[in-house]
Parts: structure tokens; C-alpha cells; sequence
């Protein structure tokens, strides 16, 4: 049984196409939401007593997440997030981080989640991460995800982390910061030298790579067109939630397997990117994801 530990939050969000006010966030909740779509997944998370009933209401609509784990803390607050995109969107401006309860002590783990076996430690302290190891025994997989400022305020907490897990989801620059390399091939094999299996390199618009002590894999992005991509927060949560769902249901975290994780990640992302919050992710059917990885396979085909 998949599971994800990370943030719940409360974000807005102002980009080229628009803005949105209080739309749901957080790390988990993305992650959540996607890996929904293909397997059953548990949610640990914190949230304060201002977490608006609708958004208790929109992580309840998608029926494959299990939120026994979702603890409301009656006298904190909801983790909060503002960021404003440029007309590239690749580059973005925090306004706003409050942390809230995230500050406080982590959720704890339901008892009825202690058989988890496949694991994701979306982004958090790299302290609380490892915290989390130890109240899921029956782990099988473990995989993180983590940012720049934990590589830079909380290295030795990280480093402890990577050498538990057996595989970390990052993109290109905090890859380069982490193990100060480049190039991303040569980056992904410094970091299994820090204990992973393997590592997921995300690149944004240019894709994904994978590396693992059984060889590279890459992967391109969905191509979408300009006017299409209305808000990229959470894509890269999104990708994660896909691609540890396939794992789960596939049974297996061989070579052959993870890579073709990858598609459902990737896709799983491209409906995230269209829409401000979740909404992109639950507006995705069973026939509109089984249409777009059919493209997906019509894009990248050779011969």
C-alpha cells in the first residue's frame, strides 16, 4: 500500500493568465491527488483549525485517498504559500511562506498506516523525513523528495536521509547544488553514491531523467502549448503522485519498471499544469489519462 507524508497548505498564486486566492497546496496534496487516479494512497498530514471546509471537501472527491492520516490542529495554522510567475514560468518569486504547523510537531503515523510498504517523503525537513522511517516498519520502497534549502540549512540531515532511502525525486539545480555537478547524468550517479538506488532528475519543459545502478533512462515532457499551462505549482509533486502510483500498482521497482513510471508521472503532471490548485488534477478521468498516455506513446515513437 502506497503512502505519502508532506504539507497540506493554502497557496495564491498570481502568474501570466491570472491569479487565485486561497486554492489548496502543499507537497502531499498534489501527490495525493494524482497517485489517486491509479492506486489507493494514504495521506499523513497537518493542517490548523483555518483549513477551509471546501478544500476538507475536494481532497474527500477523489476516492482513492485515504485520509485517516489528516490531523487538524485546533489551535495552529495552515501552512500558507504566495508566489508570483513570470511570463516564463520556469522562474518564479516567493511573496509568502508562513509555515504554521508545519513548524510544530510532525503528524503521527495511524496505526492502521504502519504496514505501508511503499513510501514517499514528499518535500519537508529532512529530520521529520527520516522521522517518518521509523514509524512505517514494513517499508519496501522508500522515496524521497527534497529542495535547495534543505541542501543548504540541513545538509547533514539530508545526507543522513539519502542513506536510508532507496530512491530521491529532485530537479537539475538542487541535483547541481547537492552534489555540485552539472551535468545531470553525472550528477544522478554522484548521488547514488550517497546511497539511493536510484535518483529522478526533473528538468521542467525538457523532461525527466533516471538514474539508477541499472542504467539512464530520459523521458521529454508533455508537450503543451503556451495558453495551456495556466499554473505549474505542484506539477512536480503531480509527476511524483504518478509515478509511485504505477509502482504500487505494478507491484515491482525493477529498472524496466521505474521507467515506465515515468509516463504516468509525467502525464499525471500535464493536468496539473492546466489549472490553478487541484483543479486540474480532478477535472482527469480514467479516459482522459488513458488518452493522453496514448499520445504520450504517439509523441516519442521512432519507428
Amino acid at each position: 500500500m502506497l503512502i505519502v507524508t508532506g504539507t497540506i497548505g493554502i497557496d495564491t498564486i498570481h502568474g501570466p493568465t491570472g491569479s487565485a486566492e486561497s486554492v489548496m497546496g502543499g507537497s502531499a496534496a498534489y501527490f495525493a491527488a494524482a497517485a489517486s487516479h491509479l492506486a489507493p494512497v494514504r495521506l499523513v498530514g497537518v493542517v490548523g483549525a483555518d483549513w477551509p471546509e471546501e478544500h476538507r471537501k475536494m481532497l474527500g472527491s477523489f476516492p482513492g485517498i485515504d485520509l485517516e492520516g489528516l490531523e487538524i490542529r485546533e489551535s495552529g495554522e495552515t501552512f500558507r504559500w504566495g508566489g508570483r510567475y513570470h511570463e516564463n514560468m520556469n522562474h518564479r518569486e516567493t511573496l509568502f511562506t508562513h509555515l504554521g504547523v508545519v513548524e510544530e510537531t510532525p503528524p503521527a503515523v495511524p496505526e492502521a498506516f504502519a504496514d505501508s510498504d511503499i513510501v514517499f517523503l514528499a518535500n519537508s525537513h529532512p529530520s521529520v523525513q527520516v522521522g517518518m522511517l521509523d514509524m512505517l516498519p514494513e517499508r519496501r520502497l522508500t522515496v524521497c523528495d527534497t529542495m535547495d534549502l534543505w541542501i543548504n540549512v540541513a545538509n547533514a540531515e539530508l545526507r543522513e536521509l539519502l542513506g536510508r532511502v532507496d530512491g530521491v525525486v529532485l530537479n537539475d539545480s538542487e541535483a547541481e547544488l547537492l552534489v555540485e555537478e552539472r551535468n545531470v547524468v553525472t550528477a544522478g550517479k554522484r548521488i547514488l553514491e550517497l546511497g539511493p538506488t536510484f535518483a529522478v532528475v526533473k528538468k521542467g519543459e525538457h523532461g525527466a531523467v533516471l538514474v539508477h545502478r541499472d542504467g539512464v533512462a530520459v523521458i521529454p515532457a508533455f508537450p503543451a502549448e503556451a495558453d495551456v499551462v495556466i499554473d505549474p505549482t505542484g506539477a512536480g509533486d503531480s509527476f511524483a503522485g504518478g509515478m509511485m502510483a504505477y509502482i504500487s500498482k505494478s507491484g515491482a521497482h525493477d529498472f524496466k519498471t521505474l521507467q515506465a513510471s515515468l509516463a504516468w508521472g509525467t502525464v499525471m503532471a500535464s493536468f496539473t499544469i492546466g489549472a490553478f490548485g487541484l483543479d486540474g488534477i480532478r477535472s482527469a478521468d480514467e479516459d482522459a489519462i488513458a488518452s493522453r498516455l496514448d499520445q504520450f506513446r504517439e509523441f516519442g515513437r521512432i519507428a
